[in-house]
């Protein structure tokens, strides 16, 4: 049996796929529209599966150009003679291109794995099960795409066959509307795209995608290897099975997958010592890249009465909101990934500290402005406002280094008294413009 897989590998189209698809999906993976999974493995496997958009189709022309072989060769009627029967003679080909996609499948994973290895702690269980969908979709990509080639063995198959599948992805979720779950059923790209650092993916949703595409294997498994129309016809049969269980399992609300948060991602890992410095278990591969920074900004915290002495990682999320106990000795902290998986701006860390001192509670409708919250940040880091450490519009940057301004012409007890009473306006949701002296008029 070893002889004959090692034949059909080096005969058949499956090292050819395996490389495709490792190739085609890792640069997709670091050049497509930049690199969204540094946050973590979920986010690899999340957008893994959205590459799918285009590996999915391949792997349908794979599966249809392979069929061809027999007619290529005209050998046909001579393997029909034969007493072996179809299913014998079908499955090592099955074996080598599921092994080719698979393989492609998760080399494709290994180079993104590597990327982010150094930084990437948290292993959540949904990481294999988003995977194994993936997986699966590509073995019965392969396989439909061999039913169709042996049924319809035509040059023209493999592309037409690659072509209708890409169709397919892209417009099952306007054919689905407003029943955007239908999509999630029948898609495996489906809100798989941009995931958040705290994403989850229900079980119930996979195990929806797992009934339906293991069914649509086990259809075209019946096609290949058919021999009459009565078994054709019989192959629906899985089909029509898998969809109404797979409708049954999965859950039927909007944003089945967007609005899916993980619990245990948000819990808090901290550094050692004091003061305390947290972040969610997401980003606990980032705790020393940030512990340092923030406890600079905690120091210089100090010199406000009643300052903060913690930081915490902000681990809002929406749809739907869901935001972390407020504590007024507490800063929120909103740790960024960059591309690399390592912090996004680490000299930002202590600006966003110390201007963390006069944020206002979640939904609070009169928070202080973004001017007054980052002049005074300045004001006690004794520095003049960065354009590279502020995240805003040039007008906006213009009226923090005014604010700064005006603060600077202060006495330095009467501008420490304009903090304390801007930071007593933001946790009583009073604030406003023009609460620090120098705030446009």
């Amino acid at each position: 049996m070893n002889r004959i897989l090692g034949i059909e590998l080096r005969r058949s189209a499956a090292i050819g796929t395996a490389l495709t698809v490792a190739v085609i999906g890792s640069v997709l993976l670091f050049f497509a529209e930049g690199i969204y999974f540094s946050d973590g493995w979920l986010q690899l496997a999340m957008t893994q599966r959205l590459y799918l958009a285009l590996l999915w189709p391949l792997a349908l022309a794979a599966g249809a150009w392979q069929a061809r072989r027999e007619g290529r060769a005209n050998v046909g009627e001579l393997f029909a003679s034969t007493p072996r029967p179809r299913v014998q003679r079908t499955a090592p080909t099955l074996g080598v291109m599921t092994v080719a996609v698979v393989v492609g499948y998760l080399l494709m994973g290994l180079a993104g794995g590597l990327w982010i290895i150094g930084t990437a702690r948290y292993l959540p269980v949904a990481v294999f099960a988003v995977t194994a969908v993936g997986l699966l979709s590509l073995i019965a990509a392969v396989w439909l795409g061999m039913a169709a080639g042996r049924l319809m063995p035509w040059l023209v198959t493999a592309p037409l066959m690659g072509v209708a599948g890409l169709a397919l992805l892209l417009s099952l979720p306007g054919a689905t509307r407003p029943r955007g779950w239908l999509a999630l059923v029948f898609s495996p790209i489906y809100e798989m795209n941009m995931p958040d650092a705290f994403q989850d993916v229900p079980g119930r949703a996979s195990a929806s995608q797992a009934i339906w595409l293991a069914a649509l294997a086990a259809t075209a498994v019946m096609l290949l290897v058919s021999s009459s129309w009565r078994l054709r016809v019989a192959a629906l049969l899985p089909v029509i099975l898998g969809a109404t269980l797979a409708i049954g399992v999965m859950p039927h609300g909007k944003r089945v997958v967007i609005g899916a948060t993980d619990p245990a991602s948000k819990e808090l890992v901290c550094a050692q010592g004091e003061p305390g410095v947290c972040v969610g278990r997401v980003h606990s591969g980032l705790l020393s890249e940030v512990t340092s920074p923030a406890r600079e900004g905690l120091a210089v915290l100090a010199k406000l009465p009643g300052a903060p002495t913690q930081v915490h990682e902000d681990t809002t999320t929406f749809l739907p909101d869901a935001y972390p106990t407020w504590h007024d000795d507490v800063v929120l902290l909103r740790v960024e990934t960059g591309p690399d998986g390592h912090l996004l701006n680490s000299k930002a860390v202590q600006v966003e500290v110390v201007s963390g001192a006069f944020s206002s509670p979640p939904q609070c409708e009169k928070p202080a402005s973004y001017a007054d919250t980052m002049a005074a940040a300045f004001w006690l880091m004794g520095q003049e406002p960065k354009a590279d450490l502020l995240v805003a519009a040039p007008e906006e940057i213009d009226e923090v280094a005014t604010v700064w301004q005006g603060l600077q012409a202060l006495p330095a007890a009467e501008a420490q008294s304009q903090l304390q009473a801007l930071r007593k306006a933001a946790l009583t949701c009073s604030g406003g413009d023009r609460l620090l002296t120098g705030s446009p008029k």
